[in-house]
């Protein structure tokens, strides 16, 4: 009787751990497609120059590079995009969002 109460618990248990485990793997597969889709897009709307910094924007700041891209798609579906972005337009979008560094000057006296 206790073996067959532990079995079904070992069941189920399985079950929850498989169901888990397919529940995180769709959300990493909607995940990598969505960075696709976004990736797709970036190379559409940035000239190569562009693309190459942001790449290296990617390395250093991914948290700004990931802000940028989610404005510039947000632009692009909004139709206030309507040619390609160049490296001198993107370093503009850059200095508005990038944030402001803080001059600190140490008096002696």
């Amino acid at each position: 009787m206790e073996d067959d109460e532990l079995e079904q618990l070992r069941r189920r248990k399985m079950a929850e751990i498989q169901a888990q485990q397919e529940r995180q793997a769709m959300a990493a597969e909607q995940q990598r497609q969505v960075e696709e889709q976004k990736g797709l897009i970036m190379r559409q709307i940035l000239t190569p120059e562009a693309r190459d910094r942001m790449a290296t924007l990617k390395m250093a700041y991914p948290e700004i590079a990931r802000s940028v891209e989610d404005q510039l798609i947000a632009l692009v579906q909004a139709g206030r995009i309507q040619s390609k972005v160049d490296d001198a337009t993107l370093k503009q979008i850059l200095r508005k969002v990038a944030p402001q560094k803080r001059d600190i000057t140490i008096e002696r006296k």
